[in-house]
């Protein structure tokens, strides 16, 4: 049973219902992510398996002095029209539905990365509304009997669902997709931070606005696209697994792929716990780094663990065979260093 039916079972007795439910399915359907690979730098055309996007355009709302979410204007070049498609035979009986989707601010269509369902639009004995038919091509023709449905489309984290009654003659329909997407990447100063050290969780509307905080999609890499509708968007990037966690607002406009780079005011220290100056790092060595304030900021073990901290002052405490040892330092954005704790 597909998540749609899972989704859809009990509770959803008429069409309205139905649409209603199905504007949630993207939330649960999928993140809506194209993984890095598949997408070039900012510098080279985008040809990636679900954007045809046109620009790059937005500008963050930094959450703390000194955290920044950049997205510069970087043009794509124009999508490529969608390759016509033979007419499906239509048997006696049968009505062909044809369907398109285009972006509604400029009405140019969309050539990949579309996800088509076809529902019935009356539930069966269950409550359930059936799924008839799926298609992930641009422009698909669905031939059916006549009668009344609910045609679903899933553009990433975009999601419209419309009724649509067939009669006796062919039925074409455009569905306008308010959506674009959104590319991060993370920095420390001009460094770029290396994928898989930092990842990003997007949650719906500003950081400062009250209401659902849950993640729309957690864990999206650098270099990552997620298509998202049209609107205003939190960000909060975690660099490492530690404190060095910075949020920012940015709005996703239809059409457009954001670039955004978040930069990081933080450094990597790897904790060393030695007899003398220099000397080889003890194994066993239990790890917590407090801020001045004695707040606990991570805990780790490990003969030289690397820890990712944000820009401050902290105190290292080791602890090897049970006796404590500690060193305050500070931390100071982009220098990475090693700090030794001497065991006396």
């Amino acid at each position: 049973m597909s998540m749609s039916d899972r989704l859809l079972r009990g509770g959803c007795r008429s069409p309205a219902a139905l649409v209603s439910a199905l504007t949630i399915l993207a939330l649960v359907v999928g993140p809506g992510v194209v993984r890095a690979q598949s997408v070039p730098p900012p510098s080279t055309a985008l040809s990636s398996p679900t954007l045809p996007l046109s620009a790059v355009s937005g500008r963050s709302a930094p959450s703390n002095p000194g955290d920044s979410l950049v997205a510069p204007q970087t043009p794509l070049a124009p999508p490529l029209p969608l390759a016509p498609q033979a007419a499906p035979m239509v048997p006696p009986g049968q009505v062909a539905l044809a369907v398109r989707a285009q972006f509604v601010s400029d009405q140019t269509p969309i050539a990949n990365g579309l996800q088509w369902r076809v529902y019935t639009d009356k539930p069966d004995a269950t409550g359930a509304f059936r799924l008839i038919k799926e298609d992930k091509s641009p422009a698909p023709t669905f031939v059916l009997p006549p009668g009344g449905y609910i045609v679903n489309l899933t553009f990433g984290l975009a999601n419209i669902a419309k009724p649509v009654l067939l009669r006796s003659d062919n039925v074409r329909e455009s569905f306008d997709v308010a959506a674009g997407g959104l590319r991060i990447e993370g920095r420390v100063g001009d460094a770029r931070i290396p994928a898989g050290h930092i990842a990003f969780d997007i949650y719906k509307g500003s950081q400062f606005e009250p209401g659902d905080k849950r993640p729309l999609t957690q864990a999206v890499m650098t270099g990552d696209v997620v298509l998202l509708p049209e609107g205003t968007y939190h960000i909060v990037s975690n660099y490492g697994d530690a404190n060095a966690i910075v949020r920012s607002d940015i709005r996703v406009q239809t059409a457009k792929l954001t670039d955004a780079t978040v930069t990081h005011r933080a450094a990597a220290i790897t904790l060393k716990l030695v007899n003398v100056k220099g000397g080889e790092a003890l194994a066993n060595t239990a790890w917590t780094v407090l801020t001045p304030g004695g707040d606990e900021v991570k805990a780790v073990t490990g003969a030289f663990p690397r820890v990712i901290l944000a820009e401050g002052d902290y105190r290292a405490i080791a602890r090897n065979e049970g006796k404590t040892y500690q060193r305050d330092f500070k931390v100071i954005t982009g220098v990475d260093n090693e700090l030794e704790v001497l065991a006396r």
